[in-house]
């Protein structure tokens, strides 16, 4: 299984796909131990916090060589002069960045007692305090990752999908053994130790893979600027758009500060609920599309090019839209089952499944920016995105300091969303601002980005009107049936139990799952039939590539 060789996209895509939502799962268990054992609080919130400046400097500096960027780079070098030329090159971009990588986090390590008062505004000095060793620790998790995402490059070109998808899950197992056998010992710091753990876990299952297939890079000290130049050339304005995007998300994370004790840990409990579903869809079919794409670009397939965009577009509204619909309807359910736990209070879970829902609303938008954006690098087109992503990153701070302002401001308009979320009841509901803000500015980008892709390189829309109206009808009946079932179910389920809440948030699931498959199977949707044939073909089952086969490519 390691040693195979996914072709099709779609194949590719829901072998991600599966995986993808293992690793999701196992994400959700390492949040509810967090939820159990600590819960919404202090505590929480310094160790969120800590993850800010270390992952800016891997969104800052890693991405400056990731994925996106070098695959085309690698494509080019083994079409023309082979394998050998390809591993060169990578060895020459992984040696410069390791180094840059680990320079920068040094110098960030003695930065980190100011760079905490940037972060955290309204911390105490004993959380600020703890925040600088937290996030010191944590440093080296993006030197970890950073290597890994470079060298999951190869096995994503080499279609080694299997490989790519076990590294989120050892990820979090690291985490989880950080939370058990750590946190009880050492506090936050011990979480940090696991979340360093984990990114080292995820790094050395993708070295087996780059040996096997006698691509395994080499550090040298004898780096060719020229290429180095090329790539930096090529992605700094991507780095510096999806930069942008981690700086919108610390300026939340910096309001969320200032807010009750507790609502850093909310934002971020419902911002993982809801990349759940990103990971599983979004980020599948932009994995798996962007080898075909890049490939197909490099050798001047037009049409290729222009069938595999409409095809994963298609896919991402065929997911998401009536996911969106389950998401909202089954919110507090989800957040219960998952959450629900320990020092995991009820007025935590009304206030959690009100963000979840404010997120949810941008689903659609956060898969298509990633399908989008891999369609401009396919292209060599970087600063599109950067344009893109800088306006609406820049718009989704300022919006968040507005909304911030309207609610604790303007009684009525604060009674409007509490009302209409449910959760008047509940302290500390000015964290819904922050979900708020962070969907509508990503909705902007998806539009901006579809705009100007469908402008600068599709000459037709093909079947996505009639695939988007498919969609939104399968996703109002999706939507009903499950809320109709929810309504029937309370009264058969005790909703003071977890197994009741599961059993009543299963089976209404269940229920707008199947009319949503019947009502696309009556509308004869494309989509629909595109994944019970990739199904049909058994995608698991495909041969092997050797090793000659793969020195010849």
């Amino acid at each position: 299984m390691v040693n195979r060789r996914f072709q099709g996209m779609h194949e590719a895509a829901i072998l991600l796909g599966v995986f993808s939502l293992v690793s999701q799962l196992i994400g959700l268990f390492r949040d509810r131990m967090l939820a159990h054992m600590i819960g919404p609080g202090p505590k929480l919130d310094v160790y969120y916090a800590a993850f800010q400046i270390p992952n800016f400097i891997f969104i800052s500096i890693a991405s400056l060589a990731s994925i996106t960027v070098l695959m085309p780079f690698l494509v080019e070098r083994m079409d023309g002069n082979g394998q050998e030329s390809a591993r060169r090159f990578f060895s020459d971009v992984l040696s410069g960045f390791f180094l840059l990588l680990v320079t920068v986090s040094v110098g960030v390590f003695f930065l980190m007692p100011w760079l905490s008062r940037i972060i955290a505004p309204g911390f105490s000095a004993d959380q600020l305090h703890e925040l600088v060793a937290v996030s010191r620790i944590m440093l080296l998790s993006p030197i970890f990752m950073g290597l890994s995402n470079m060298l999951g490059t190869v096995t994503q070109l080499l279609r080694k999908f299997f490989v790519f998808s076990l590294s989120p899950i050892f990820y979090n197992v690291g985490i989880i053994l950080g939370i058990v056998f750590l946190y009880p010992r050492y506090g936050v710091a011990g979480l940090a130790i696991g979340v360093v753990f984990g990114a080292l876990l995820h790094l050395l299952i993708q070295i087996p893979t780059l040996f096997s297939a006698g691509f395994a890079p080499t550090f040298t000290a004898r780096l060719s600027r020229s290429t180095l130049r090329q790539v930096v050339a090529l992605s700094l304005p991507r780095t510096l758009g999806i930069s942008m995007n981690s700086l919108a998300l610390l300026a939340i994370v910096a309001i969320g500060s200032t807010l009750t004790s507790g609502s850093i840990s909310i934002f971020n409990f419902a911002l993982n609920l809801e990349t759940t579903p990103v990971g599983i869809i979004g980020i599948s079919y932009a994995v798996a599309s962007f080898p075909i794409l890049s490939e197909a670009f490099a050798r001047g397939e037009k049409e290729k090019w222009q069938s595999c965009i409409l095809s994963a577009t298609r896919q991402i509204i065929f997911w998401s839209l009536p996911l969106t619909a389950l998401l909202i309807v089954l919110r507090a359910q989800i957040v219960r089952v998952t959450l629900g736990t320990g020092a995991f209070s009820w007025a935590d879970t009304k206030l959690t499944a009100a963000c979840f829902a404010l997120f949810t609303i941008g689903l659609i938008a956060q898969n298509m920016v990633l399908v989008s954006t891999r369609a401009f690098y396919a292209a060599h087109n970087t600063k599109t995105p950067l344009y893109i992503n800088a306006v609406c990153s820049i718009g989704i701070i300022c919006l968040a300091f507005f909304l911030k302002y309207e609610f604790l401001n303007i009684p009525m308009f604060r009674y409007f969303i509490e009302s209409l979320l449910r959760v008047g009841d509940v302290p500390g509901t000015s964290v819904l601002m922050l979900p708020l803000a962070y969907s509508l500015g990503t909705l902007v980008n998806a539009l901006l980005h579809w705009v100007d892709l469908r402008k600068r390189y599709l000459d037709t829309t093909g079947t996505l009107p009639r695939a988007t109206f498919e969609a939104i009808g399968a996703s109002f009946v999706t939507g009903a049936v499950a809320y109709g079932s929810l309504n029937v179910l309370s009264n058969v389920f005790s909703m003071h139990t977890f197994w009741g809440v599961l059993m009543q948030g299963g089976l209404a699931c269940l229920a707008g799952t199947i009319a949503g498959i019947m009502v696309l199977a009556l509308l004869k949707s494309e989509s629909l039939f595109e994944i019970w044939s990739a199904f049909r073909k058994k995608f698991w089952r495909v041969d092997l590539v050797t090793s000659e086969e793969l020195s010849t490519k």
